[in-house]
């Protein structure tokens, strides 16, 4: 297996510099919104196909939204996306679950920090790469399906942005 690398993308992408330009539009919730939408119809698959038995990501992305709905306080959130980001550790002889665990915290850590939707562009896309390709692929291999993957993600924010959101996360880059 080649040296894989974590994430897929950086901060000057030009495909990620287009979804931090869409992500900079909407609120928080709508960006949390999409990303547990995402990673549940396209990135848990992954970690779930690998690891049946583990429950962690699925409960993290179900607190999320019951946070979101007012239904549980943020500790009780926090609680199951710190225990999704043990069950991406603990993958670590897996890139694509890996990545995909890394997508789904990242995800559900949306509804704390709206900078975390951009998590799952990094990690999302390298899950799919992984899981798409293998793990002995080139990096141009890699990098071009994380871009395909990025826009796919751009898509589906853009269904569901919001013209005009009144009230657009507050987001600075330290990326």
């Amino acid at each position: 297996m080649a040296k894989l690398r974590k994430m897929l993308g950086s901060a000057d992408s030009p495909y990620i510099i287009s979804l931090m330009r869409v992500i900079e539009t909407q609120s928080k919730v709508t960006l949390a919104n999409w990303c547990l939408d995402y990673v549940q119809t396209y990135i848990l698959p992954i970690y779930e196909g690998a690891y049946p038995e583990d429950g962690r990501p699925r409960e993290a992305l179900t607190a999320a939204r019951e946070w979101l709905e007012g239904k549980i306080k943020l500790p009780a959130a926090k609680e199951k996306i710190l225990a999704v980001h043990a069950a991406a550790r603990e993958a670590e002889g897996n890139p694509a679950a890996q990545a995909a665990a890394r997508a789904v915290g990242q995800a559900a850590s949306t509804i704390h920090a709206a900078t975390h939707s951009l998590g799952i562009a990094f990690y999302g896309a390298a899950a799919i790469a992984y899981d798409r390709a293998g793990t002995n692929e080139s990096p141009e291999t890699y990098d071009r399906i994380a871009a395909e993957e990025c826009g796919k993600m751009e898509a589906a924010l853009r269904a569901v942005w919001i013209e005009g959101e009144m009230n657009p996360a507050k987001i600075n880059w330290y990326c």
